[in-house]
């Protein structure tokens, strides 16, 4: 087996500028919206929930893989609230399999089974390193992982990101026609 201090992982890059570029392109036309459209709602309103959904956003896309030589955790960031999100850590020696399970969207994840617990922990699988970290998975448990696969492909993502960029220059035409009515 091979000797392991201790390994983080973080969130693919490609993945958090992905959606972090989404939500802004989603979210920010609403209050320049609003006001042109004297909407019951109050612009100031809207700019605060919008700060607020993009901090939970970046919360929960800062979450960490640690592994060392005794187990696996998933952390998050300590100012970003547990009842959002809440990280998890096993024993290597605890984990008993991995089960596969199918996504309402027809994907697969993988969920770590282990002897203690009847929880089911989801194996993380947007970070960057995912294959090294299933090699480390196989060194420390021993369950066969040749057939996990990340459960998006890079180029979704990037496929993703560009349509972000043609609706975030709708975007700034909206704005731009908003602001100048």
């Amino acid at each position: 087996m091979m000797a392991l201090d201790r390994s983080t992982f973080r969130i693919s890059p490609l993945v958090q500028i992905t959606l972090i570029s989404l939500y802004i392109a989603l979210t920010v036309p609403l209050p320049f919206l609003a006001e042109v459209t004297n909407a019951p709602i109050s612009s100031n309103v809207l700019w605060i929930g919008i700060a607020v959904g993009l901090l939970v956003l970046v919360g929960a896309l800062s979450e960490r893989v640690i592994v060392n030589d005794s187990q696996i955790k998933v952390v998050y960031p300590v100012w970003f609230p547990a009842f959002f999100r809440k990280g998890w850590s096993l024993n290597w020696s605890d984990i008993k399999d991995l089960k596969l399970r199918t996504t309402g969207q027809g994907g697969l994840v993988y969920y770590f089974i282990s002897e203690n617990s009847d929880q089911a922990y989801l194996l993380p699988m947007r970070i960057a390193g995912f294959s090294y970290l299933v090699r480390i998975v196989t060194e420390k448990t021993g369950i066969d992982t040749t057939d996990i696969r990340p459960l998006s492909q890079p180029w979704m993502y990037l496929i993703l990101l560009i349509c972000t960029f043609f609706l975030l220059l709708m975007d700034s035409w909206t704005i731009w026609t908003a602001m100048n009515v």
